[in-house]
C-alpha cells in the first residue's frame, strides 16, 4: 500500500505558531511603544530648546529617528532621536554659522556616516579608550547641568563657558529674589523630586515613566497657582522646517563648515556605536550590526538635514526604557515615532502647559547621569591613569568645546598606553674588570632617558657585553643610543659586545 503525500508550502505547517508569535510580539512592541514615546516627548523638545533651536525641530527629529531609522537594518533596540550629548555641539554650532547653516551641516555629517558605515569603520569605533568616552559623556554633563541652571534661575544662559562661571552670583540673587527665579526653582525641584519619588513605587505600579509625570505635575502646578514662568511654544510642523537654501549650500565649502559635518559625525556615531555596545547587553535578541546601524543613522540625520532639524543618535535613555518595556522587534521604535507626529499634529496646545523650568529640571537630571559620579569615584580608586584621562577630557571640553576636548582625551590615552606598553628592564652586574647589561621588555623612545641614564652610570670597565637579545622590541631611536654609547666606551678603550635581537 502506498501513501500520497500533499505538498504544501515551506514552513506551512509552522504558520499558526508563527501568527501567534507575531501577535504576541506585536502587543509587546505596542506597549513599548507608547513608553518609549513618553519617555521621548518631553526629552525632544527639551533637547530642542536647550540647543536653541525651536521645540517642533527637535519632535522632527524624534520623528525621523523613530520612522527611517527604525525601519532600517542595523540594531533591533536601540531607539533614535536628539541625544542630550549633542545640545553643547548644537548650540556652539548655531552661535558660530547660524540657525541657516543647521541643516547644511547635518546633512554632511549624515553623507559622512554613511560614508563611514559602508566602508566597513563602524567596529572600529569600539576600539576607543572607555575613560575618553566616560569623560566625553561626564564633560557633556558638567556643560549641560551648567547650562540649564540659568534658565531655572529666570535668567538667559550664558553663550561662553567662563561668563557661566562668572555669572553665578547673579544667577543665585535672580533666583532668591526675582518673582520668576523663585517661581523656576520651587518647579524644579518638584520636577526633580517626582521624578525621584516615582523610582521609589512598586513597578508595576509605574505604568507612566517618571521624566513625564514630573512635567505632568510642574505643568499642572504652574497653570493652577498660575507661577510666572514661561512655558514652550510649540506651532506647525510644516512652518518650523529649516529647509537649507542654496546660499546656505554655497557656503558649505568653507573649512569651518566642513570642520563641523565631521565633528558631527564622529561624535554621533561615537555616541550611537557606545550605545549599541552597552544596549545589546541588555537583551538576548539579534545584536547591532555596526556597519549597517552607522549606514541607518547617517541616513537618519541626512533626512533631518534636508528638513533643518536637530542631529540624532541613538540613545541610552530611550534606548533602555524600549528593552525594560518588553519590546521584542523594531516595530516598536517606529511606533514610537508615529506617536510623536500625531501627537504634535493632533495636540499641539498641550505642550503650551509646559514651564521651561522643567525642562531646565529634566536636562540637569540626564546630565547628571552624564556625569556618572559613582562610576568616577570607583575609576579614581582602582585605575587613576585612566581616571587622569577621563578627567582632562571632560575639563578640557568645559573649558573649549567638545572636538577639542575628545582629541585631547584621545591623544592623552594614547601616550599613556605607550607609556605602559613601552616597559623597559635593565638589568646590570659588573665587577672591576667586566660588565654585564641586560635589556627585557620594549625599548621605545619613551624610554630613552631611563635607558641612556643607567648605561652613563656604568663604571668604567676593561670590557662590557650589553645583550638586547630578550627585548620583544627595539625601536631605531633606542638602537641609535646603544649604538653612540657602545662607540664612545670604545674610545675609552673599553672592549664593548652588543647582542641584538634577531634580525638587527
Amino acid at each position: 500500500m502506498t501513501t500520497q503525500l500533499e505538498s504544501s508550502p515551506p514552513g506551512a505547517g509552522n504558520a499558526p505558531g508563527i501568527l501567534r508569535r507575531n501577535k504576541q510580539n506585536f502587543g509587546f512592541d505596542l506597549g513599548a511603544s507608547l513608553v518609549v514615546f513618553l519617555v521621548a516627548l518631553p526629552l525632544c523638545v527639551g533637547i530642542a530648546v536647550a540647543s536653541g533651536v525651536p521645540a517642533e525641530l527637535g519632535i522632527v527629529t524624534g520623528v525621523v529617528g523613530g520612522i527611517v531609522v527604525g525601519c532600517m537594518p542595523g540594531s533591533t533596540m536601540q531607539v533614535s532621536g536628539p541625544a542630550a550629548g549633542l545640545t553643547v555641539l548644537v548650540a556652539s554650532t548655531l552661535a558660530e554659522h547660524g540657525l541657516g547653516m543647521l541643516g547644511v551641516i547635518v546633512l554632511g555629517a549624515g553623507v559622512l556616516q554613511i560614508a563611514l558605515g559602508l566602508a566597513g569603520i563602524g567596529t572600529w569605533f569600539r576600539a576607543i579608550s572607555p575613560s575618553v568616552v566616560q569623560g566625553m559623556l561626564a564633560g557633556i554633563g558638567l556643560v549641560l547641568i551648567l547650562g540649564q541652571i540659568y534658565p531655572i534661575g529666570g535668567m538667559q544662559q550664558p553663550s561662553e563657558t567662563f561668563a557661566k562661571f562668572a555669572r553665578i552670583p547673579e544667577l543665585l540673587t535672580s533666583a532668591f529674589t526675582t518673582p520668576a527665579g523663585r517661581s523656576g526653582v520651587v518647579i524644579a525641584v518638584v520636577t526633580l523630586l517626582t521624578m525621584v519619588l516615582w523610582t521609589r513605587i512598586p513597578h508595576k505600579l509605574r505604568l507612566v515613566p517618571g521624566p513625564l509625570v514630573g512635567v505632568g505635575v510642574a505643568a499642572v502646578l504652574t497653570s493652577v497657582t498660575g507661577l510666572p514662568l514661561e512655558t514652550i511654544r510649540v506651532g506647525s510642523l510644516t512652518e518650523a522646517l529649516n529647509m537649507p537654501t542654496p546660499d546656505a549650500f554655497g557656503a558649505a565649502a568653507s573649512l569651518a563648515v566642513i570642520g563641523s559635518m565631521v565633528t558631527f559625525a564622529l561624535i554621533a556615531s561615537a555616541e550611537t556605536l557606545f550605545s549599541a555596545v552597552a544596549v545589546d547587553r541588555m537583551h538576548d535578541g539579534p545584536k547591532t550590526r555596526f556597519n549597517a546601524e552607522l549606514v541607518a543613522q547617517g541616513t537618519g540625520n541626512t533626512v533631518c538635514g534636508l528638513l533643518g532639524a536637530l542631529p540624532m543618535t541613538a540613545v541610552i535613555v530611550r534606548s533602555t526604557a524600549n528593552v525594560n518595556a518588553g519590546a521584542r522587534t523594531k516595530l516598536s521604535r517606529v511606533l514610537h515615532g508615529i506617536w510623536l507626529l500625531l501627537f504634535v499634529v493632533l495636540l499641539p496646545g498641550v505642550l503650551s502647559y509646559i514651564p521651561l523650568a522643567t525642562l531646565a529640571a529634566l536636562l540637569i537630571h540626564a546630565g547628571w547621569k552624564l556625569l556618572g559620579v559613582r562610576q568616577v569615584a570607583t575609576l579614581f580608586r582602582q585605575q587613576r591613569s585612566e581616571a587622569f584621562v577621563l578627567v582632562l577630557t571632560a575639563g578640557m571640553i568645559v573649558a573649549t568645546d567638545l572636538l577639542v576636548g575628545t582629541l585631547t582625551g584621545l591623544v592623552a590615552a594614547v601616550i599613556k598606553t605607550a607609556w605602559e606598553v613601552s616597559r623597559l628592564s635593565v638589568e646590570v652586574e659588573h665587577d672591576e674588570e667586566h660588565a654585564r647589561v641586560r635589556l627585557h621588555g620594549n625599548a621605545t623612545f619613551l624610554r630613552l632617558p631611563q635607558l641612556q641614564d643607567r648605561l652613563d652610570r656604568l663604571p668604567p670597565t676593561r670590557s662590557t657585553h650589553v645583550d638586547l637579545t630578550s627585548l620583544r622590541h627595539l625601536d631605531r631611536a633606542c638602537h641609535q643610543a646603544v649604538e653612540h654609547w657602545a662607540e664612545q666606551r670604545r674610545k675609552e678603550a673599553c672592549a664593548v659586545e652588543l647582542a641584538l635581537p634577531d634580525g638587527r
